[in-house]
């Protein structure tokens, strides 16, 4: 695989959600790789438990800068374009990786990387019925993605789903790749007495739609646990609530699950899903287009609206020892397709392409990583 021995790399990375997860894998990947790697969060302050994800040789920024969902008005921008420009001058990058949109529109002196995790577009496409985006914030965050997007020199998704979904909403003029996700492969064969369905999210977030879970768990023999947040809602008599997780704590749970299940409208990619795989669990998933793109003939599928299948698909497994079984060596053995390296080798190669600025290196739409 490629050494990054020469490159230093900026990225930025929220500490809400996937994304942290995301960025801490692949930026421990790059260090392993020689280069030196400066992980930038924006919103929240790290967790202890979060910091730990990182190995001492990638240095953290906190930027204490308001994620853009959290900020559609762009108040903060003005402010972010300032800190922002100063830390590329302090760090000097030979490339600018970023986890979000419109910081893209800065005038960064290195190249640059957008990666398309999600947008509020897209979310309430999914979602809702998108009312609010007609509001004069969201029209401005709407502007904003679309030109960080437009100023990258590429961007990538996760998924061809999830890319051209980006490509549909805001047309970008920028080049686009498509690299996976990846997750180390901890699974091997799993325990025969695993009795234990276990799914993750936050309760409310309607893109999860774990709200068909608490409605399916109902009559479901083996117990159903929720890993997430749980602040805004009781869960449901079906299934026990775990709180928020630490990676590692959510780790043990998935490899003492039986079947990890995700009924969600809205999933770019999925990470929670190709962990519950690597620790060896049988994956039912709701009938999506990047969920089908990613896990086809390795899972079982329940469209997003039908609780009776939920349930039903739930409940013939519990059943059904050597399915289960089948079922988890299929989810393990794809999830073995988006591993760690494969992600940071594809990362690694397009940072090379864009420091060395090779004629053609990112000029048309292709799939980087299997």
């Amino acid at each position: 695989m490629s050494r990054l021995s020469n490159i230093t790399i900026l990225m930025t990375a929220d500490t809400v959600g996937g994304v942290w997860t995301y960025a801490s894998a692949l930026a421990s990947a790059l260090s392993e790789l020689q280069a030196q790697v400066y992980l930038m969060t924006m919103g929240p302050r790290a967790r202890a438990d979060q910091r730990e994800m990182l190995p001492p040789s990638v240095q953290v920024i906190e930027s204490g800068l308001a994620l853009e969902w959290q900020d559609p008005a762009g108040e903060d921008l003005e402010r972010a374009r300032e800190y922002l420009g100063a830390v590329e001058q302090r760090v000097n990058p030979d490339v600018i990786h970023l986890n979000s949109y419109r910081e893209a529109t800065f005038p960064w002196h290195a190249p640059v990387v957008v990666v398309a995790h999600s947008c509020v577009n897209s979310w309430a496409m999914a979602c809702t019925d998108g009312a609010f985006l007609s509001e004069p914030k969201w029209r401005r965050y709407t502007r904003l993605v679309a030109e960080g997007l437009d100023h990258a020199d590429t961007w990538v998704a996760p998924t061809v789903a999830f890319g051209d979904v980006v490509g549909e909403l805001y047309q970008p003029r920028s080049p686009r790749i498509v690299i996976r996700n990846g997750a180390p492969c901890t699974g091997g064969s799993p325990p025969a007495d695993r009795r234990l369905i276990l799914a993750a999210g936050r309760m409310w977030d309607e893109a999860k739609n774990l709200s068909l879970l608490a409605a399916a768990a109902s009559d479901i023999d083996w117990p159903v646990f929720v890993a997430g947040p749980t602040a805004k809602s009781a869960g449901g008599s079906g299934i026990k609530l775990l709180g928020e997780l630490s990676h590692s704590r959510l780790a043990a749970h998935m490899r003492r699950a039986a079947i990890f299940v995700s009924p969600a409208r809205y999933e770019p990619f999925g990470l929670s899903v190709l962990e519950a795989a690597s620790a060896g669990c049988a994956l039912v998933l709701s009938d999506i287009r990047s969920f089908r793109e990613l896990w086809n003939s390795a899972a079982l599928f329940v469209a997003p609206d039908d609780a009776d299948g939920l349930r039903a698909a739930l409940s013939d497994l519990c059943c059904d020892k050597a399915g289960l079984a089948w079922l988890q060596r299929a989810a393990l053995a794809r999830a073995k397709h988006y591993s760690l390296r494969q992600m940071s080798g594809a990362y690694a190669r397009l940072y090379r392409a864009l420091c060395t600025r090779r004629p053609g290196a990112t000029s048309r739409a292709v799939e980087v990583c299997a």
